[in-house]
């Protein structure tokens, strides 16, 4: 279990930048920012992401909860993909800045929705 702490530590650290960068690319992209172009704005957030996911993987892993076993984290599984999906039309395939920025709150939304399940470790955790 010693490496339990510094994998939860990753885990959460990624959880708030991750939604910092949303939150700030969707400010931008509402505000039709060129800063939504730069290089490290389109690479950092995939760079974090995947130590996310993986963090998230090895927790799992090493407490022995896996997803379609553990309800909880069968609908984090599920709200994630959601989140990807939204996202990409939140910051890329939305046809207007309206489109856009409602799949951004539904993202958002969808966030609030995975925390919530993760600290209650329920499915439906309201």
């Amino acid at each position: 279990m010693a490496y339990y702490a510094a994998l939860k530590h990753l885990h959460l650290t990624t959880i708030a930048v991750t939604f910092t960068l949303f939150v700030l690319r969707g400010v931008w992209m509402m505000a039709d920012s060129p800063r939504l172009q730069a290089r490290w704005v389109r690479v950092l957030p995939h760079i974090n992401d995947t130590l996310l996911f993986s963090s998230g993987l090895a927790l799992a892993i090493l407490l022995g909860q896996y997803p379609f076993v553990d309800g909880w984290l069968t609908a984090k599984l599920i709200a994630l993909l959601a989140y990807i999906v939204l996202g990409t039309f939140a910051l890329k395939r939305g046809k207007t800045r309206g489109q856009r920025t409602a799949a951004w709150i539904a993202a958002l939304l969808v966030f609030a929705y995975m925390v919530a399940v993760a600290r209650a470790h329920a499915p439906w955790p309201f």
